[in-house]
């Protein structure tokens, strides 16, 4: 795990916050992958550590944190639970969607109201007919008055089932194109949901994602009064990216740290290993010094752009952000791979302290979560329309 506590607010109480966020996670790490359940004991430690609305404007009862914290943050969790960790980065997603285009006008009273809940966002952002395509919906919002009711079939929507509020993106209206999106948030009491697949994976298994008919019938002030496409490029894909990215280091942190213990213990001075240990453990090392620096660079960007004032990223900035997600989801792989090569077959083992079994199988999910044939596809795309 990374060994620079990171601080999300200021002073010694925060840090030390932090820090019980961590052990609660990481003590029920194990627990929580075997039986696939919520982490629900480091999401009610972040709600007492006020890490639920520390992206939220301060103006409305958050904290203002900054991205460059949440991923440091988002990091150190991940480092110790995996699922909780990218349970973190999913809800802040949508934190900073609404600190970021729902802190003024009708909406802002709904904002200010899940910042003094510490209440838990998840998103609904796929279709069962759109093929994983997060841009194109089929399923409308149908207004009524002061009313709004949507029903959506989506293939996943993670810990659906602990959230308090589901942010779900769906066309404008009945007769909106597939690509004119607009996101409701769904406040729990007033959406029903009904299970349509399980959740039995190899990896992130407490992030409880199986698939759900969602139907809502909640207020019309709670769409988002921006248009989805402004929302996916200026908040949705960077926030997702840099957040999910800064866990997948966070994964790769712990694999290389439990090598880097494991090969401590068996290079004794002296031994005739020990310059050949040395020399495979630099190796890893630096294929771990360079996908932090490629993590902490892509945040800056993200951060730069977010002070600039700037209302639309560029096109090399999307590019960078798709990047950053392909470029993470391979190195953590990379990094947990070649700890467990170094480890041996004590890492191989599920019953031994130095098991890399849940970090291996955690660190192959990132490729899938927007399967990253897709991001290529996009990338070409937008290619084409780059100018340097």
């Amino acid at each position: 795990m990374n060994d620079r506590l990171p601080n999300p607010g200021s002073g010694t109480a925060a840090r030390l916050q932090l820090s019980a966020v961590i052990k609660v996670a990481a003590a029920a790490a194990d627990d929580v992958d075997r039986k696939a359940r919520f982490p629900s004991e480091a999401v009610e430690s972040l709600k007492e550590a006020n890490l639920l609305s520390c992206s939220l404007p301060a103006s409305l009862g958050g904290g203002s944190v900054r991205i460059a914290e949440l991923a440091s943050v988002a990091r150190a969790i991940g480092g110790a639970c995996s699922s909780a960790a990218m349970v973190f980065a999913m809800h802040h997603t949508q934190a900073l969607t609404l600190a970021h285009h729902g802190s003024t006008g009708e909406i802002a009273e709904l904002t200010a109201s899940i910042a003094g809940q510490e209440a838990l966002l998840a998103s609904a952002t796929t279709e069962i007919s759109t093929g994983g395509d997060v841009r194109s919906s089929t399923c409308a919002v149908l207004v009524d008055g002061d009313e709004v009711t949507l029903e959506k079939n989506a293939p996943v929507i993670s810990y659906a089932e602990y959230a308090d509020y589901i942010c779900a993106t769906a066309r404008r209206g009945p007769d909106s194109p597939a690509n004119d999106q607009v996101l409701l948030v769904c406040p729990l009491a007033d959406t029903a949901l009904e299970k349509t697949s399980t959740w039995d994976v190899l990896g992130f298994r407490g992030t409880c994602s199986p698939g759900f008919l969602l139907k809502s019938r909640t207020s019309s002030k709670n769409i988002v009064p921006v248009d989805y496409s402004t929302i996916s490029e200026y908040t949705m894909l960077p926030s997702s990216h840099t957040l999910w990215a800064s866990v997948w280091l966070g994964i790769a942190d712990a694999a290389l740290g439990k090598a880097r213990q494991v090969m401590r213990k068996s290079a004794r001075p002296g031994g005739s290993n020990r310059d050949v240990i040395a020399a495979k453990l630099a190796d890893l090392t630096g294929v771990h010094q360079r996908f932090e620096s490629l993590v902490m660079r892509e945040v800056q960007r993200y951060d730069e752009f977010l002070r600039s004032g700037e209302s639309e990223p560029t096109v090399g900035f999307t590019i960078a952000m798709n990047n950053l997600k392909l470029g993470a989801s391979t190195a953590v792989v990379d990094v947990v791979v070649g700890a467990l090569q170094l480890i041996g077959i004590n890492g191989y083992r599920e019953d031994h302290e130095a098991s890399m079994s849940r970090l291996l199988r955690d660190s192959f999910g990132p490729q899938l979560m927007v399967s990253n044939d897709r991001i290529r596809a996009n990338n070409a795309q937008l290619a084409f329309m780059h100018r340097g």
